[in-house]
């Protein structure tokens, strides 16, 4: 099922409604741009198998493009909204991006990109503005409006192509081959949103992070396939969301760990002042969910959580929901995609319980985008067809998967592995935490130490006596060598707008700056 059923069926139905500016685009609209954006990039010459990429902020026209992507046969590349413009340039021209559309909303950055477009995006042929006018570009919407509300002649499946986060080094584009299903063929998301989330036509759907992450917008795509309406936040504040769910009665709705935590953090005034008894689904996924975090919000909304682990690569995934959850806390679920080992260093499959990396069977149809090495790097050794988004947990005897961190973050201090994940997840519940990063920094005795950086809660002294404070009561639940060391403090730690802690970006702070010998 696809958009055109539903403009057919139900036309002046709200498909996408923006929960700030209050733009609101039915069905039959959203079908309309979507096919003159297919003529557009048909007439620039783009074909199936081409790449066109988007760099803008959470609104309307993203999504007419995305189904414009996702009926013509090609490639989208989203870039993330806050990116400078060298960065955005670097993932444009890596990706091979004939056609480069951007948000003029973005500001300065997109006005330098466009401005210096042949020198840092040379393969970009074509460059269009969304939402208002930039220099030099001329108006996507004012070029595709003319064109034909009816589809091209030659529809097929497209595709994103997301580039990673970059954990180490450059971002990478995730690379997958285009579906030979037809373009409204159901996938196995769809299917999931038909069948185990009870999506229906008319429902509304919270979608609160940006869309240029791969699981945000294809839930939104899903829930639009089977003809719900998006409540579209152009960004996450905690009482707003709570607001929004509460004017338009919404049932289901997508979210990371960190928005719940912001949730919880609420004055309980606030908290109770919604009412949010329509709510049946709340999706999350992106990054783990501390057990404390977790358990406060089923105990808040109710047993309506239920989460999803994968990425990006597609390699395999699981899914929890809120009663099994309560039976396995901490737990991330099974498997739903692909068979799940648990390797040691050496490679050699671990038993239940015992820690090591985690790969996934039958699903590494994908590589990194110009990267043999990394697309190397994510495979097992000894088995092509085992694939890792390369973080570690382990598998308990009933096949239940729980996750420890991610392989780039984990510290090694004199010679014993340490999971950083522990202590960051404990300290992000205490109250006088508003935000807390943990990671390894150099030591020249030990090779790495545990260091904190926390933000304080609103009216918490920094300093001396709060540093003590944490530290110890880590110790009360943690072993002590898994305890910072020592915590320093910032006014705000650096996130992407879905909430993923940019723990690289701050690490390397540490290690530019304290070189081994000097510590």
């Amino acid at each position: 099922m696809f958009i055109d059923h539903w403009a057919h069926e139900t036309p002046d139905c709200v498909a996408i409604q923006m929960a700030g500016s209050g733009e609101a685009v039915t069905f039959a609209e959203l079908e309309r741009a979507s096919n003159q954006g297919a003529h557009l990039l048909r007439s620039l010459g783009l074909q199936r198998g081409d790449v066109f990429a988007i760099w803008s902020t959470n609104n309307p026209r993203y999504l007419e493009l995305a189904f414009t992507m996702q009926r013509s046969g090609l490639y989208m590349c989203p870039i993330a909204s806050k990116l400078t413009a060298p960065e955005a340039a670097y993932i444009v021209d890596d990706s091979g991006a004939r056609i480069l559309i951007i948000d003029a909303s973005i500001g300065a950055p997109a006005e330098e990109l466009a401005r210096d477009l042949a020198a840092l995006c040379p393969k970009v042929e074509r460059v269009f503005a969304i939402r208002s006018d930039l220099p030099g570009a001329p108006r996507w919407e004012a070029a595709a409006a003319p064109l034909p509300g009816t589809p091209i002649a030659d529809q097929s499946a497209g595709l994103t192509m997301v580039y990673s986060s970059g954990t180490t080094g450059k971002p990478k584009g995730v690379h997958r081959p285009l579906s030979e299903q037809a373009y409204d063929g159901e996938d196995s998301l769809q299917l999931m949103h038909r069948h185990v989330f009870k999506t229906q036509p008319g429902t509304i759907f919270v979608a609160t992070a940006p869309l240029y992450h791969t699981g945000p917008l294809h839930f939104v795509l899903s829930e639009l396939k089977l003809g719900a309406t998006v409540l579209v936040f152009e960004k996450f504040d905690a009482e707003k969301v709570l607001a929004g769910i509460e004017h338009h009665g919404a049932v289901r709705g997508q979210f990371v760990p960190t928005m719940f935590t912001r949730m919880l953090k609420l004055p309980e005034e606030v908290r109770s002042h919604y009412d949010l008894s329509s709510m049946q689904l709340a999706l999350h996924s992106a990054a783990p969910c501390p057990v404390e975090v977790k358990q406060a919000m089923i105990d808040w909304w109710g047993p309506i959580l239920f989460e999803i682990y994968g990425g990006t690569e597609n390699a395999g995934s699981t899914m929890i929901d809120s009663h099994e959850w309560l039976k396995k806390p901490g737990s991330v679920g099974k498997s739903m995609l692909g068979i799940i080992h648990v390797c040691g260093e050496d490679g050699q499959e671990l038993p239940p319980g015992e820690t090591g990396l985690i790969y996934f069977e039958g699903n590494a149809g994908f590589d990194y985008l110009n990267d043999d090495a990394k697309t190397r790097d994510s495979r097992h050794p000894s088995r092509a067809n085992w694939a890792t988004f390369g973080d570690i947990g382990h598998v308990d005897e009933d096949g239940y998967l729980f996750l420890s961190d991610r392989r780039a973050f984990m510290i090694i201090c004199g010679g014993v592995n340490i999971y950083p994940q522990e202590a960051e997840n404990l300290l992000t519940m205490h109250p006088k935490v508003a935000d807390v990063a943990v990671f390894g920094v150099p030591d020249p005795d030990m090779g790495e130490q545990v260091k904190a950086v926390v933000q304080p809660a609103a009216g918490i002294a920094a300093g001396p006596e709060l540093e003590a404070e944490l530290i110890a009561w880590c110790k009360t639940q943690l072993a002590s060598l898994k305890c910072p060391k020592s915590i320093d403090f910032d006014d705000a730690l650096p996130r992407d707008p879905t909430g993923k802690m940019l723990k690289k970006q701050l690490r390397e702070r540490y290690w530019q700056a304290m070189p081994a010998a000097a510590v």
